[in-house]
Parts: structure tokens; sequence; C-alpha cells
């Protein structure tokens, strides 16, 4: 069966085709800029050339259209017809306290992610235009939801509660809810199989690190604590999100410079991160890293903060497990970054984690970086969060 997976953003759609009997990825590609001026698709067959076609792209209706036409364009689509695609699942970024899992797409199951739209309101409003338009467009074609909180919502109540008057989460759901499940999932499974041990049966904790990044404790395969909260502007530091601080430094800043709410939630999402404490130089940790290995002031502060903070967590996470069998490094930035790694590890040494330098210097690969005699093990699994997605979708609509 051919599944396509969509994921809708406010001004971009990605998706990809893939077949579920191989797992294999048959195609995929991106529309940006949707609604604004310069708006382009591009569309990759596997093993193909990548095309890219400036095109008005008005609305996301208009953007699943040039999708499924580019699929079954007859020079370089990949199906005859739609009647190829047999379910399409659509990635949701939060589901609130009613989505434990995914679950197949209904009029009563949009209403209830509408329901959620104040929890995430630049991305589920994005997502279920995408619902719409591939209604639309593919009205026999079954469709699933994966939620990016869903994997977090086994958590124990001491978790996900805050020091906060028990009326805000009784009349408002204000609570932890935690980000980057699909990723936090199929990591913590792959690692499991990886090591050949059953995933109930281990301790895992789950570094996902790119330009927005969150850290899970994975204990016998279900989900104890994460780091990002209620929005995903909790927990590590990031591209330009300023993660954990002190609540009254907003009020503080507000005052001094004269800003309102609205304004210092924009400093602490768009503004900070790695990018704020460098100075500006860039959110992109690749600038940074390499501005840290130049010596460069700000470069330097801002690698050795973020990488204390993810260790920081760490330690954390393997008290709320009481102990770690493995820690997994993944995304952009956990995948790709040996340097990053090592910092982190360095502050890992009562967990009796020795790496392999060779091995941790390897790409692209689902590899055990650390030394036969290390205590606890060291992973890089590269997530695959679109193939997570078509396997829940499988799962429900055979």
């Amino acid at each position: 069966m051919n599944i396509l997976v969509i994921n809708c953003g406010s001004s971009s759609l990605k998706f990809q085709l893939i077949d579920s009997e191989s797992e294999k990825c048959i195609a995929k590609g991106n529309c940006e800029r949707i609604g604004i001026d310069g708006s382009f698709i591009t569309y990759a067959p596997a093993g193909g050339d990548k095309e890219k076609t400036v095109v008005d792209i008005p609305n996301h209706k208009e953007g699943i259209r040039l999708v499924l036409q580019a699929l079954t364009n007859e020079k370089t689509g990949v199906v005859k017809d739609l009647s190829e695609i047999g379910a399409v699942g659509h990635r949701v970024v939060h589901g609130g306290e009613k989505f434990s899992e995914a679950t197949l797409i209904n009029n009563e199951v949009i209403k209830t992610i509408e329901e959620c739209n104040d929890l995430a309101p630049l991305h589920n409003p994005a997502n279920l235009i995408g619902i719409d338009a591939c209604k639309t467009l593919m009205p026999d074609t079954p469709m699933v939801a994966v939620f990016d909180t869903a994997f977090h919502q086994t958590m124990p109540e001491e978790a996900y509660m805050y020091g906060l008057p028990y009326e805000y989460y009784k009349n408002y759901k204000v609570r932890r809810y935690g980000f980057h499940g699909t990723s936090h999932s199929y990591v913590s499974k792959r690692a499991a199989e990886v090591l050949g041990v059953p995933y109930d049966s281990i301790k895992t904790i789950v570094c996902h690190l790119g330009n927005g990044a969150s850290v899970s404790a994975v204990k016998n395969g279900k989900c104890v604590d994460t780091s990002m909260g209620m929005t995903p502007l909790e927990g590590l530091i990031m591209g330009t999100r300023s993660g954990d601080i002190d609540p009254a430094i907003v009020e503080f800043i507000a005052n001094k410079e004269d800003k309102n709410v609205t304004e210092m939630l924009n400093i602490l999402n768009k503004k900070s991160g790695v990018y704020g404490l460098s100075n500006n130089l860039s959110s992109d940790f690749r600038d940074i890293e390499e501005g840290y290995l130049a010596g460069d002031e700000h470069a330097v502060r801002a690698m050795k903060t973020f990488c204390y903070r993810v260790a920081k967590y760490i330690g954390a996470f393997v008290a709320a497990m009481n102990g770690v069998d493995v820690i997994c490094f993944t995304a952009g930035v956990g995948e790709n970054g040996p340097i990053i790694r090592n910092i982190i590890c360095e502050y890992l040494g009562y967990l009796g984690i020795e790496l392999d330098q060779e091995l941790n210097n390897k790409r692209g690969l689902d590899l055990v970086v650390t030394t036969a005699d290390s205590r606890t093990k060291v992973m890089v699994i590269p997530t695959n969060e679109e193939l997570a997605i078509a396997r829940e979708t499988v799962r429900l609509v055979k």
C-alpha cells in the first residue's frame, strides 16, 4: 500500500509517498511560500532529479492539488492515478489530552482537533487546512492523524503538572504536553531493535536535537517525562527559542524595554536560543560549531551553554527513571554533530560512558558510538518521522 504523508505548516507543505511494504520513500517534495509571493513546489521521485517549479500557490488546497498532480504526472510521476494511494497520514502538532495515539480522521476527530487550536495556534489550524484539502480532493481515501503530543500522554501526573493553581489545569488544561513525540517514539523503538532487546525492558533517553530540540525519558516503552512543556518553548536552549528561564524575567525586561507580553514571547521564540546567546551570529548550529572551532567567544558561549543544558536534562531523566541503559542522539544536530555529542558526554562520566571516536564521527547509520566496555550505551539513530507516520497510518487502515 502506498501512503501519502502530509506535514502542513502555516505557509509550507512537506510530503512523502511511502511504499508500506518495502518502507521506502517513492517520492517526496515541498510546497513553499504558500499564500506568499514567490511560491514554488519541489518534487523528486526516488532515484530521479529534483524539480523546482515556480507557480502561484494561493492556499493549501492548491498545494495539495499540485502534489497529487506531480505524483501522477505522465513523465515523472510514480503512480498512474490516485487510486494507487491507499491512505493519507497527517502530522498534527497538538492533540491535547484527547488523543493518546494516532486515530482515523472523521468529522468528530476534526472537531476535537479544532478544540486544541488555542494550544498550538500556529500549527493546528494549518494541519487542519491540509486535512480539509485532502478530504476535498481525495474524498474516498482514508486519512489518519498522527499527533506530536500523543507519545507523551503516558507521563505520570507528577511529571506533567506545573506548580500553578490547580484551577488553571482544570479550566484551561495548562500542563506539560511535550512535542516531537513521533520522533521520540520512532528512535526509542529503533534503538531497542538495533540492540536486539525487548522495547519494554530498557530505559532510554532520546535527545532530539535540531533547530527545535527536546529530550524524553522512555522507561520500558512508555514516555515518563519530556523537556518541552505546554508549548515547544520550554526545555532545552534551541536555535532561536530560549528554553527554560525564570518567568519573572519576562516582566523585568518588559518594564525595562516598554514591551508587551506578545513582544516578549516573540523575543523568547524567535530571537533567543543560540542565536541570542551568540550575539546574533546565527541560529544554525553549523555556523555555531564553525565559530566554536575558530574560538569566536560568542559561538563558544552558545555552544557550551546549549550542551550544558542537554547534559543537565539527561541527568534529570536518569533520576526520573532511576537509571538509564541507552542515550540516543537524533535529528539534524544530534545525528550530525560529533563535537556536540562529545561535549555533552563529557558531563556523563558518572554513567561510565566512553565514546569510540572513530564510530562517533560516522554519519547516516544506526550506530552504537560507545566502546565495548562503556557501562551506558550511546547511540546515533537518524530519525524518520515520515516513516513513523506511515506505519501508524497502515496500522489503522489495514
